[in-house]
């Protein structure tokens, strides 16, 4: 028969031993090192990633604002298809602007946010894919953004027009 004074201290046992015992999620994994920025992104060669964005967004039937910016988030190009919601423009932009500044493409940030390891919010990063950054050389020259479509519409959009450089 067990004490009355004993059962507390076994309560406190258990309940002390619980968290050791239930299953816990595997570490997120390390991100790959982000390249380095370098030189800005020219005008022709932006003409470029948006013409291949462009290009496969039609080839899907989807409308889509697509935004290249610098490194640091400037403004480079930005071209709406005809037909796309209006509010896909700022959306775009930001999704260019987190890949420049983050140094990594949105969907790492939506990833993050599905997997519990990351806020939404984290210090206005766009964490929907569909910003991809653009390297030239080994380093980061600016991003592109689009949006107008899904995430995943979007993300495949902008892939296309980040692999016209490569």
């Amino acid at each position: 028969m067990l004490r009355p004074a004993l059962a507390p201290l076994i309560l406190a046992a258990v309940l002390a031993a619980g968290p050791a015992l239930a299953q816990t999620a595997p570490a997120p994994a390390t991100p790959a090192p982000t390249p380095a920025y370098g030189r800005t992104i020219t005008l022709a060669e932006a003409k470029t990633v948006v013409a291949a964005a462009e290009a496969e967004a039609r080839k899907q039937g989807w409308t889509m604002v697509i935004v290249v910016v610098e490194p640091n988030g400037a403004l480079v190009m930005s071209e709406k298809m005809d037909g796309t919601q209006y509010g896909s423009n700022d959306v775009a932009r930001r999704k260019a602007e987190t890949s420049a500044n983050f140094r990594r493409p949105t969907s790492y940030f939506q990833e993050a946010v599905k997997g519990g390891t990351l806020n939404s919010i984290f210090s206005g990063a766009m964490a929907i894919e569909g910003g991809e950054l653009l390297i030239i050389d080994g380093k980061i020259a600016g991003a592109v953004g689009a949006s107008g479509g899904s995430g995943a519409q979007d993300g495949q959009v902008a892939r296309a027009g980040a692999a016209a450089l490569k």
